[in-house]
């Protein structure tokens, strides 16, 4: 299959809004890689279409995409061939490696047509904005093979890989998705949850009874045992078995041979209050023994018995019968509204994130963000000052799109980092007709502005951060509309942002 088919299905998706109008357009690309019987063209054309590589990484950032040849002029590339030449370029190491990987990076992208270099710069720097996410994906997987989406989504949730989904349904149909069992030692997709205002809301969604999980902010894992053999993944399913040794051990004192367990793994100051994410992230990379404690909040898999199909008041029932308190996750189960936001509160006060709500009825389920767990966090908000904006890519090709961000500071403005997050088409479009009237220095690259324009951020907290002047940055920062009713000066400060650090 041409690539050229795939960036135009890409671009298809992106200019369409409707959910099912998207799964059409997928579905579509997909039954052409199908017809062609190879499973590893199968694969790399639906990683490609979500937006992804097979290698995931291949050394090759932004810098690696400038000065990029002229695109050829007739579309000739191969979805196979795409594979390859990454494989190739993922592969280079040791001395002249740089030359060597810029070398296969402007043939491959020399071959290549202004489409698809498009798509290709996307799909390296992650940068597609099309919708096309594993639940996404998923449905247009089922709709491709004339398969069940229960069945696509229940082989998702058991293999953690939706290229192997997507070859296997489309080779094999539901008989061979079938073959998808939980096998202790391999990761599966983690459930995941939406968002809501409140616990009211999120009550709403999920219906009574309920649980109210207290959100840690640690590190996702994933927690394998099979006898002595014990492994540790990530939430996005790598191993992380030799950075967490006292998850091992913690894990390894249980009176259970086989399980599988999903939770947080957290780091506490003397008091036992949760440090911030940076810290616990930090001490997991330096692997100090005792640095993390376990707190789990699902039990998968017992002893032999799957329990992936159970309602999760089955779940949380084994979890709390062969767990202890300290090792589980503080979970209320509430009837009400009053009691929901008691629980929220609580786990405020105890320094946690917020609160996970979850459906007592729900069986363990993967892909979209559906409604059986739901996450409420108080919302943080900040007035900022931009500083300039980077030039987008693919979709965002023409627009001022990732935006430096700077609080008031007593010499000027502080830089706090870059976010492209919560933006309009509509505000790209005017965003960019209003910095380019306030800029001092246009690069092709980086388009400096007069720092005049304010913008509301909404963010998930501060950490610290050597990377920037202020000693801060934002985790998760996202624009909420522009202040043009606020003048620079009326910015919060640096020492705001600072003091957030508590």
């Amino acid at each position: 299959m041409l690539f050229a088919d795939l960036a135009a299905t890409s671009a298809a998706v992106t200019a369409t809004s409707g959910r099912k109008a998207k799964i059409s357009l997928l579905a579509g690309s997909l039954r052409q890689l199908g017809e062609r019987g190879d499973p590893n063209e199968i694969q790399a054309g639906a990683a490609y279409l979500s937006g992804e590589m097979r290698q995931r990484q291949i050394g090759v950032g932004y810098a690696g995409l400038r000065d990029l040849p002229a695109p050829a002029a007739t579309a000739t590339l191969a979805v196979p061939e795409v594979d390859t030449a990454f494989s190739a370029i993922g592969a280079v190491a040791g001395v002249g490696s740089q030359a060597k990987r810029k070398a296969l990076v402007h043939d491959l992208f020399g071959r290549a047509t202004a489409a698809e270099q498009q798509f290709l710069i996307g799909i390296i720097g992650g940068e597609l904005r099309q919708g096309a996410q594993a639940g996404l994906l998923a449905d247009a997987i089922a709709e491709a093979a004339h398969v069940p989406s229960t069945a696509v989504r229940r082989a998702l949730l058991l293999s953690g890989d939706l290229k192997k989904v997507a070859a296997a349904a489309l080779m094999g149909g539901e008989a061979a998705l079938g073959e998808f069992a939980l096998t202790i030692g391999r990761p599966i997709a983690p459930m995941l949850a939406q968002s809501a205002p409140d616990v009211a809301a999120a009550l709403d969604a999920t219906g009574v009874p309920a649980a109210v999980d207290a959100k840690l902010d640690g590190v996702r894992i994933q927690v394998h045992r099979d006898g002595d053999d014990i492994a540790v993944f990530s939430r996005s399913l790598d191993d992380l078995t030799a950075r967490m040794p006292e998850i091992v051990t913690a894990v390894r004192e249980l009176p259970i041979r086989r399980l599988v367990l999903d939770g947080e793994a957290l780091a506490l100051d003397a008091t036992g209050r949760p440090l911030l994410f940076q810290e616990t992230a930090s001490r997991a990379s330096r692997r100090a023994a005792g640095a993390l404690r376990p707190y789990f909040f699902d039990l998968l898999h017992v002893d032999g018995t799957d329990l992936v199909d159970e309602p999760g008041s089955a779940r949380w029932a084994a979890l709390d019968a062969h767990l202890p308190s300290e090792m589980r996750v503080r979970r209320t189960m509430v009837e009400d509204g009053a009691d929901a936001a008691e629980a929220y509160n609580a786990a405020l006060a105890a320094g946690q994130e917020g609160v996970v709500v979850k459906a007592a009825s729900a069986a363990y389920d993967v892909g979209r963000r559906g409604s059986a767990w739901v996450k409420v966090k108080p919302r943080h908000t900040l007035d900022l000052v931009i500083l300039a904006a980077e030039w987008g890519h693919g979709r965002r090709q023409g627009w001022l799109s990732n935006l430096h961000l700077g609080a008031r500071g007593k010499d000027g403005f502080v830089m706090l980092g870059k976010t492209f997050k919560g933006l309009t088409d509509k505000m790209l479009s005017w965003q960019t007709e209003k910095l380019l009237s306030l800029a001092s220095e246009r690069g092709d690259w980086v388009v400096k502005v007069r720092p005049e324009l304010v913008v509301e951020i909404a963010f998930d907290g501060v950490q610290r951060s050597t990377r920037y002047p202020g000693g801060v940055t934002l985790r998760f920062a996202r624009v909420l509309r522009y202040r043009e009713d606020k003048r620079a000066n009326e910015a919060d400060t640096i020492e705001t942002v600072q003091a957030l650090l508590g």
